[in-house]
């Protein structure tokens, strides 16, 4: 299947601002200058360097093991150069959120719980579209590995209605996101099960998807967000219900030859598009993804 967009997910050695925004502040560790200060304070310039290397996925362990060292009596400003730093809240959330055995933990604590409120904020302003870009990546860290528990809990804390909600005032990157995690947890089959147990949240998903393709008529999506488009469109095609259900509904521009052409250089995602119009045409499942 797909994987995360490199840009966003993956161990990339620094998270650049273009992409993920200002995190909690916008001052960040590497807007720390070497001044008069720092240089005559080599513990100061040492921390520094580290809160820089926690982005690095290959320094940040010993990072983390020398940050640990230096909090308490060596450094007490270490908080606030932690949160003031730029993406480091955030490479910290996603490293947890990410790994297999701290995954659920984080889980358990509830600690995606507080990212919720930012995925459902609709202001479109470029601020507002950095926190829900740093809180989907989060998110999508917890359903990149498929986890049956991870899925499991997002459906208890409804996490449609805030991808849904990304969907439809994002930009692109968020849309992008969105839509990933959308398609991963239909993946499982409990969550495709929850998106077609009631007609009124098939349609909403597939009025969402289908948005997000009509409502640009002058510029088709981008070519990673169409591919998740697809899959979704593809996985609830599985489902006979939803397989009805998209005899009427799904987009027209799916037919599209500008839309195809798109797509010329990714057969794999142009044979998921052919199986997707045969399912929905014929009545039944041609293959599963």
């Amino acid at each position: 299947m797909a994987n995360l967009p490199e840009s966003l997910f993956s161990s990339d050695p620094r998270p650049s601002s273009s992409s993920f925004g200002a995190g909690p502040s916008t001052s960040g560790a590497n807007t720390y200058k070497a001044s008069d200060h720092d240089q005559g304070d080599p513990s100061r310039a040492k921390i520094l360097h580290s809160i820089l290397d926690l982005n690095d996925y290959r320094t940040r362990e010993r990072a983390l093991y020398l940050l640990d060292k230096s909090r308490g009596s060596i450094r007490e400003d270490l908080p606030l150069l932690l949160w003031n730093s730029f993406g480091t809240i955030y490479s910290l959330l996603k490293c947890v959120a990410s790994h297999r055995d701290t995954r659920m933990r984080f889980i358990k604590a509830r600690i995606p719980s507080y990212l919720f409120p930012l995925l459902n904020i609709e202001n479109r302003e470029r601020p507002y579209e950095h926190l829900r870009l740093t809180s989907l990546g989060v998110i999508g860290s917890l359903v990149k590995a498929g986890d049956a528990e991870a899925v499991s809990y997002l459906l208890e804390n409804e996490i449609f209605i805030y991808c849904l909600r990304c969907m439809e005032v994002g930009g692109e990157l968020s849309k992008t996101v969105a839509t990933y995690i959308v398609q991963r947890i239909i993946i499982n089959e409990e969550g495709l099960r929850y998106c077609c147990a009631f007609a009124q949240r098939f349609y909403t998903l597939s009025r969402a998807l289908g948005n997000m393709l009509e409502c640009r008529t002058a510029e088709l999506p981008g070519k990673r967000l169409l591919k998740y488009i697809i899959y979704c469109y593809l996985r609830l095609s599985h489902n006979p219900r939803a397989r009805d259900g998209l005899r009427t509904c799904l987009p027209a521009s799916l037919r599209d030859p500008n839309l195809i052409n798109l797509l010329r250089d990714d057969p794999t995602t142009v044979g998921f598009l052919q199986q997707l119009l045969y399912n929905v045409s014929m009545g039944h499942q041609y293959t599963v993804i």
